[in-house]
């Protein structure tokens, strides 16, 4: 099946994007073409648009505030005999509701350089400065400390918590070369063990060996050795009472808002007990 997707947005779409994106993993078999408009804040360049809508019918998908747009928009869909659907309307229309009060209609008001942008691009520019154990001194001033054996999703892991705003840093555990002492002693950020099977870390590593044309055995994607390795991991986080999650069938996403979740917990628990501010 062929689908024509029209995305229109006021700002730069990108929440847009997200939710057309949530919804269509929802479906199989299906071609999608995506026609991407963002910021369309004027009358000239909606009429444009409706013209490549017209020549390219199919669903359409808004995030436009202004009154004037949005109804020259359903209208026109409407008698092209196309679905229209407002993505945010029925979540702004419950707010609205439970408040008490109206929502702005400000183009891009999600998007303004705020507080949490900023902290946002910090963390991004903590976490790629603190891969893979570099910079362990600096290690206090993570929100996320995560500790595994190479190949367990460390990094990517890293870097999609860090677009969430947590400054995170990362440790690989390797039984020949034990991590800094610092480790053990950190009093901020939450320290979270990452482990996998060993089928598919031997698997994930001998393609990565393969990858950079490497043939010859060796201990880094043998069976055993890797059990060996993943068990000495294990310890250490059982030893240190850190929470543990197997990345074995998560995804990224999957992982992270897991950690998320733990992290948003211990902060309760903080608060409750005084030790951070509300």
């Amino acid at each position: 099946m062929k689908l024509h997707l029209h995305l229109l947005s006021d700002s730069t779409g990108e929440t847009l994007e997200n939710i057309a994106k949530a919804a269509l993993a929802q479906f199989d078999d299906v071609s999608v073409t995506r026609h991407f408009w963002p910021m369309v804040r004027s009358a000239a360049h909606l009429e444009r648009i409706l013209g490549e809508v017209a020549d390219n019918p199919g669903l359409v998908l808004f995030t436009l505030v202004n009154r004037e747009l949005r109804a020259e928009l359903e209208r026109r869909c409407a008698a092209l005999g196309l679905p229209v659907v407002a993505a945010l309307d029925a979540v702004t229309d419950s707010l609205e509701r439970m408040l008490g009060q109206q929502a702005k209609a400000r183009p891009g008001r999600q998007h303004m350089l705020d507080a949490a942008y900023y902290a946002r691009v910090e963390a991004i520019h903590y976490t790629m400065a603190h891969d893979d154990g570099i910079a362990w001194e600096d290690w206090e001033e993570a929100d996320i400390v995560l500790a595994g054996v190479s190949r367990s999703s460390k990094t990517p892991t890293s870097i999609y918590l860090a677009n969430r705003g947590y400054k995170t840093a990362n440790i690989p555990i390797v039984p020949e070369s034990p991590p800094p002492p610092i480790l053990y002693g950190l009093q901020n950020p939450l320290i979270v063990g990452l482990t996998t099977s060993a089928d598919r870390l031997v698997a994930v590593r001998r393609n990565r060996l393969s990858a950079l044309g490497e043939d010859r055995a060796t201990a880094y994607a043998d069976e055993e050795a890797v059990k060996t390795e993943l068990a000495y991991a294990r310890r250490m986080f059982a030893d240190n009472d850190w929470p543990v999650i197997d990345v074995t069938r998560r995804s990224i996403e999957e992982t992270a808002a897991a950690i998320i979740k733990l992290c948003e917990d211990r902060r309760g628990e903080r608060r409750a007990n005084g030790h951070e501010p509300s």
